[in-house]
């Protein structure tokens, strides 16, 4: 199943809207006869490659899979089917498909044929490999990471904005390589105005660029702006200006015009809309204000936080604009799941348990 998990992160850039699915099929000799992942939406299921790759071998063999086999017509026909022609006898699955047109039918198929199934082989490591997957099944809305560079002393930018570059080139690279992986970039306005960002990767090779995201309240982006180069951007405002929208529109963009009721952008409805378009995983690079809205609205699920070792004092932009707290039981509860050394920067990963309460 390691190996299984290893094949599946081959895809980790690629298989957008799909899932991250490697398969290993083990012969009744105990050998591995064939291995396959799933490498791109619309091409063969890790099952069907693996299959291919083992032959007559597969007869008899044990499937090892990192996802429960599907049981639906998709792009693509049930692999559980093919489970079942090729004469497989026993399939190990790291965990159940969260996806409501399968969620446990797959397993369910096999076992009924009389296939000897499992599930729950290193479930953590499939989950995690899925996140955003996992997220837009079960919650309908894609999971949010957010990346935040800072001094030691919390601060991203000095008092007059300047900020590049606080960490190094290793921490930055490593940004990139999340911008791959994710399925869309989000920035606000504020941000597009001070740094006129690609928003793309660059550190590293990559089959297929990241969508754009800006949420700009007032729909006051400049045509111009680098972000649209791409000749795709989506843009949610609270705000249709028709001749605005025309402009950008002529740029690639799509507006979605999606109000609160304090006149900004609906933010967890913009979660909604995406999981909806089928995005998986976003990755957020902004700025304090934005970054403190998403936060208190509770849509950050996890924090990307690479320290300098430096310090700019009080008077530089912090990393969250929030409310005042007047309670420590108001504040946000974070799990540290990952530290890492990067050159002379430190990279935090850390979970977001409960977002902060405001009275």
């Amino acid at each position: 199943m390691a190996r299984a998990l290893e094949l599946a992160a081959r895809g980790l850039h690629t298989t957008t809207p799909n899932p991250r699915v490697g398969c290993v099929i083990v012969d009744s000799g105990g050998e591995v006869a064939g291995e396959g992942w799933h490498e791109v939406a619309g091409g063969p299921h890790a099952e069907v490659v693996a299959l291919r790759a083992a032959g007559a071998r597969a007869r008899g063999s044990t499937a090892y899979v990192t996802l429960e086999p599907c049981s639906h017509h998709g792009r693509t026909p049930p692999c559980a089917d093919a489970l079942l022609a090729a004469g497989v006898a026993r399939v190990v699955a790291a965990m159940r498909d969260p996806n409501p047109r399968v969620r446990g039918e797959g397993l369910a198929r096999l076992a009924a044929a009389g296939i000897a199934t499992e599930v729950g082989l290193l479930e953590a490591q499939a989950r995690e490999l899925n996140e955003g997957f996992v997220s837009r099944m079960e919650r309908g809305r894609p999971w949010m990471r957010l990346k935040v560079a800072s001094t030691l002393d919390g601060r991203t930018a000095l008092a007059n904005r300047t900020s590049q570059w606080i960490t190094g080139e290793a921490a930055r690279a490593d940004g990139h390589a999340w911008r791959a992986r994710a399925c869309a970039v989000l920035t606000g306005i504020g941000t597009v105005r001070q740094d006129n960002p690609q928003l793309t990767v660059r550190a590293l090779a990559t089959p297929r660029q990241p969508l754009p995201v800006i949420v700009d309240s007032s729909l006051a982006l400049d045509p111009a702006a680098r972000v649209l180069d791409q000749g795709r951007a989506l843009v949610f405002c609270a705000t249709d200006r028709p001749a605005a929208r025309a402009a950008l529109e002529a740029r690639g963009a799509e507006i979605v015009v999606l109000p609160d009721a304090q006149g900004k952008v609906d933010l967890p409805g913009m979660l909604r809309e995406l999981g909806r378009r089928e995005v998986n995983e976003v990755l957020v690079e902004t700025g304090t204000r934005l970054n403190g809205a998403l936060l208190a609205a509770g849509c950050v699920d996890e924090l990307l936080l690479y320290l300098a070792p430096s310090l700019v004092g009080e008077r530089g932009i912090g990393m969250f604009d929030l409310p005042e707290m007047t309670r420590l039981e108001q504040q946000a509860r974070l799990e540290i799941v990952e530290a890492r050394q990067l050159g002379a920067d430190l990279r935090l990963r850390a979970r977001v348990r409960t977002a902060p309460v405001f009275d």
